[in-house]
């Protein structure tokens, strides 16, 4: 890579577009994204010196920041015909990325029928399969043979986003089926189309969530899937590569919310100071406000804590167990839900599994915290006479906590997702709060039930 911005730096300073020209052009895709990257500065006069076809699937692979910076210093002339070229899918994602009067500008230089195609596209809400899909594929009718059939891909194939897939529709446009290129390669040129189909076709709704389209690439071995409307009618393709590309944006997206924050939608190191603070401190606040609950709980016994004084030595260790395991519930949960392993149906699965787990967990640290008091007894007299007592509250509180907080943390993305809303907000960071709060309240009951005699005779 050394040697490459070296050689491109060279030709930079010799001045010689032509001989750049012709090294860039040179270079695998990959090869120049990379040389944008480390030479940003010079990342407009790449793109213009490349050749057209070149230019697009460099741009298309850039994230939205280089691109916008790209656009803002490459000619005219250069813009219009990068956006022309641009694959419908990718021009849409562009699109969406941009302020609303540099898209009006940008769809004006298109031809009218693209400029239509790009309306159409950007018409879908921003997270569903419309605006993935390309209308770039290639239909054909049941009543062709394999002979016409392939006639048809060699006219029409270099305009499509991918011909490894052909779709039967009829007359109307509805869509029938889907057959793969391999399938009618290796049948009889006199083959009809309807001898080679097997109706079992899987297509997605142009108003599905992004989301659910990851799930359906994932469990099924397809580089391309049809989008359809309310009456079956086929409006456009979905190809494996952009759904990578979203799973990627959702994933980074959920971890930054499970980490407490809002999503970026930028680089880290890209997004501005302040639109950084920004997006942290409404989540920050938020938990801020939760925890002065914790405060609260701890005031409301305060005559317990001054009459055992021994009560407070254990209360980082039994929220902070809570917190943890309702953290580790989430994630997994969050997770799963993702990858398509537990829908909303499934919460009394969950509801179950975290009961026993969580006892499971509970009991384990309970036995753990129960022999610390034992154990800290037999060279210290620091938990007194009545070492006995506080060891069952420990224990005990950690059962408790322990199975609330798995509880908690594996039932709030459920609950969420019910509501409508995104799973990954019930953030570990949210669940630890809720969990610190609540754990105090089971924790401070707990031992009033096994202490309450203790207690109330040193209030007196």
């Amino acid at each position: 890579m050394e040697e490459m911005v070296e050689q491109a730096e060279l030709l930079l300073e010799q001045n010689d577009p032509e001989q750049l020209r012709e090294y860039l052009n040179n270079l695998n895709i990959s090869d120049v994204e990379v040389l944008i990257g480390e030479l940003p500065e010079h990342g407009p006069l790449f793109i213009d010196l490349l050749s057209i076809n070149r230019s697009v699937n460099v741009f298309r692979i850039l994230d939205f920041p280089t691109q916008e910076r790209i656009l803002q210093k490459l000619p005219g002339a250069k813009i219009t015909e990068l956006i022309k070229e641009l694959p419908p899918d990718d021009r849409t994602a562009l699109f969406s990325e941009m302020h609303a009067d540099t898209v009006r500008a940008l769809i004006n230089q298109l031809p009218a029928a693209e400029r239509k195609e790009a309306l159409s596209l950007l018409g879908y809400n921003e997270d569903s399969v419309g605006r993935l899909m390309t209308p770039d594929y290639i239909t054909v009718k049941k009543t062709w043979n394999v002979e016409r059939t392939l006639q048809h891909v060699r006219k029409y194939g270099k305009d499509s986003e991918t011909i490894d897939v052909l779709y039967v529709i009829d007359s109307g446009g509805k869509l029938l089926d889907d057959i793969r290129i391999r399938e009618i390669l290796l049948a009889d040129p006199q083959t009809r189309i309807s001898d080679l189909m097997d109706n079992r076709m899987i297509s997605l709704h142009a108003n599905d969530p992004q989301e659910e389209a990851i799930n359906v690439f994932r469990m099924n071995n397809r580089v391309a899937l049809p989008v359809t409307d309310d009456h079956d009618i086929l409006l456009g393709i979905v190809t494996v590569d952009d759904i990578l590309w979203i799973a990627n944006e959702e994933y980074t997206e959920d971890i930054q919310k499970i980490g407490g924050t809002e999503a970026l939608d930028e680089p880290y190191l890209d997004i501005n100071l302040f639109r950084l603070v920004k997006k942290r401190i409404g989540w920050l606040i938020i938990l801020f406000l939760s925890e002065m609950l914790t405060t609260t709980a701890m005031q409301s016994y305060g005559p317990e804590i001054q009459a055992v004084t021994m009560l407070a030595f254990f209360i980082p260790l039994i929220i902070s167990s809570g917190g943890n395991s309702g953290s580790q519930a989430s994630t997994l949960i969050i997770q799963a839900m993702a990858l398509g392993e537990v829908t909303l149906a499934d919460w009394w699965r969950v509801m179950r599994r975290e009961i026993i787990s969580g006892l499971m967990l509970g009991i384990i640290l309970g036995i753990i915290g129960f022999l610390r008091v034992s154990l800290w007894t037999t060279f210290s007299d620091i938990y007194g006479a009545h070492w006995l007592l506080m060891a069952f509250t420990v224990c005990f509180a950690l059962v408790g906590v322990v199975l609330w907080g798995s509880l908690a943390g594996s039932m709030l993305p459920i609950l969420l997702k019910k509501l409508g809303f995104d799973p990954a907000t019930s953030s570990a960071p949210f669940v630890a709060t809720l969990v610190d709060v609540t754990g105090l309240v089971i924790y401070f009951n707990i031992a009033l039930l096994i202490m309450g005699g203790i207690i109330h005779h040193q209030v007196k």
